[in-house]
């Protein structure tokens, strides 16, 4: 079971999640280059300027421990990663748990992304010009439970312990990609965790995906906020036991 962090995060997100799992799975973590305790000397612009080059990294890890046929667990951008893995090496991967995925950020025509166009390139430009204070005003945001600060403050560090040029950098792939096209080509079954009232990815996004996957299954979290796994674990791993389980959500 490959867990695969979102975006200013690290695999020390998982911690609350994967003991649940260890029992059944060879739990595989790690950190996107430019994250968490990754070689920063191994992030190379080209390679990383589209999600591709993140979803080669998936599969080389794979690679490297023999795995096929596991199930892949991924966060925010992640969550497309895998499914762009899977979609270029349909052995990888049986099953995909995709926690708040979002194949376009931006409105076009009938597809509702949450956001504007304008308003994607001023958030990635309030990045550019101060990392720090973006980490500050956005992580609690979209953390969202605000009765417990202590996730958003968690979420903040994260961010700003991100290393900030690449951070900028990740955050143009991530927000302005439009993944929606890869959707129909997975082939491994499907799980599609949204939370409710994320200002991230709402939503209609979330169903989208479960429609546009060719065997998705969709399931409302009560949870809220965009971080299931640190805010609802209990609730995030008993979704998933059941999609494994071959339960109805």
């Amino acid at each position: 079971m490959v867990f695969a962090h979102g975006f200013g995060c690290d695999q020390n997100m998982w911690r609350f999640v994967t003991p649940a799992f260890e029992r059944d799975y060879r739990i595989v973590l790690f950190d996107h280059v430019g994250c968490g305790g990754s070689q920063l000397s191994a992030y190379d612009p080209q390679k990383y300027s589209s999600l591709e080059g993140y979803a080669d990294d998936v599969i080389e890890i794979c690679r490297a421990l023999d795995l096929t046929h596991g199930v892949f667990v991924g966060h925010s951008v992640s969550a497309m990663i895998g499914a762009i893995a899977s979609r270029k090496e349909p052995d990888l991967f049986d099953e995909l748990v995709m926690i708040g995925p979002s194949p376009r950020y931006i409105d076009d025509r009938e597809y509702t992304g949450g956001f504007s166009e304008a308003q994607i390139h001023e958030l990635l430009d309030f990045l550019d010009a101060n990392h720090m204070g973006w980490s500050q005003a956005m992580a609690p945001v979209i953390m969202g439970n605000p009765d417990r600060p202590e996730l958003g403050e968690e979420l903040t560090n994260s961010f700003c312990m991100t290393d900030p040029e690449i951070a900028k950098k990740f955050a143009r792939v991530t927000f302005l990609s439009d993944n929606r096209a890869d959707l129909p080509a997975v082939k491994a079954r499907c799980l599609v965790l949204q939370c409710s009232e994320d200002v991230i990815a709402p939503q209609s996004v979330g169903e989208y995906v479960s429609r546009q996957l060719p065997n998705g299954e969709f399931v409302l979290l009560q949870a809220t906020g965009h971080c299931p796994n640190l805010s609802a674990p209990e609730e995030t791993v008993a979704a998933m036991k059941a999609f494994l389980e071959g339960r109805p959500g």
